[in-house]
């Protein structure tokens, strides 16, 4: 059977259109009757770009319905445009056109989220948080997610991927200081301590991807044979929890058994600064 492509649209994710004697009464809605949608998979918005979109507004107003449903408490919720909705405050509009679908949870957090991926509006830790959101709420598998926005398995498992990333890496490829290339690459590093190294210096020198790959190859290979040494004796539960609690604590984590159900954790870090920062997570 074919799959789904992006290039349909909102049409072809959406159950179809109501006929127009179901429809809302009406087809525009006040401003102030709008209200953020519970399902926008986006939490950014640049400043610059939505205040372009504003003049944008005011010069030519809004071509685009805004895609809501019923809110129980009144009025209604943005599932797609909620950008618009925010220029068009800055704009000075009273009012928006509107297009009032009935979707439950599930279909309604999907719409948004191909609608901003077929805008390109959202960041690659916005994408990967979605399809993540996707799989722990609704059961999605990576095929599913795939078929469903119209991409590539592989680019779904990519994605999915720097969520490993400790948050002061995932925070760089937020905004912007590191592509979502160079978050991938520094996967391949043997510890968080070293990723975060690499990180800065991916951003301070201006590394290219490739560049980026090499030098975590690099550091890889040198740390290999004393990794390998290290975990030989350790279970795979042990290193899932080392990996773990250091994407935790953004820190390099070890554990130590000395014995049954006993052992240690120890926990490395490069400066003071560091240190504060993880007694901080602590407690």
């Amino acid at each position: 059977m074919a799959r789904r492509r992006l290039g349909r649209g909102l049409d072809g994710l959406l159950p179809a259109a109501p006929p127009a004697s179901e429809r809302a009464p009406k087809n525009t809605a006040a401003i102030e009757d709008l209200h953020p949608g519970q399902m926008q998979p986006r939490t950014r918005m640049d400043a610059e770009a939505l205040a372009e979109l504003a003049a944008s507004i005011r010069e030519h107003g809004v071509l685009e319905p805004v895609l809501v449903r019923k809110r129980s408490a009144g009025g209604f919720e943005i599932i797609a445009g909620e950008r618009r909705w925010r220029a068009a405050q800055q704009a000075g509009l009273k009012e928006l056109p509107i297009f009032v679908h009935d979707l439950n949870d599930e279909a309604a957090f999907e719409a948004a989220l191909v609608e901003n991926l077929q805008r390109e509006d959202l960041n690659p830790m916005e994408t990967a948080r979605a399809f993540q959101r996707l799989v722990d709420d609704y059961g999605y598998t990576q095929e599913a997610i795939a078929t469903r926005v119209g991409k590539e398995r592989s680019t779904v498992a990519n994605a999915l991927r720097l969520l490993k990333l400790p948050k002061d890496i995932m925070d760089m490829v937020e905004d912007g200081q590191l592509s979502e290339g160079h978050a991938r690459a520094l996967l391949s590093a043997p510890n968080v301590s070293t990723m975060k190294r690499l990180a800065r210096n991916a951003v301070s020198k201006g590394w290219s991807v490739r560049e980026a790959e090499r030098h975590a190859r690099k550091v890889a290979r040198g740390n290999g044979d004393g990794a390998a040494k290290a975990k030989a004796g350790k279970s795979a539960n042990v290193r899932d929890l080392e990996h773990r609690l250091s994407l935790a604590l953004g820190s390099t984590t070890t554990i130590h058994e000395s014995g049954k159900e006993r052992g240690q954790i120890r926990i490395h870090y490069a400066s003071f600064d560091e240190l504060d920062r993880i007694i901080a997570k602590l407690t």
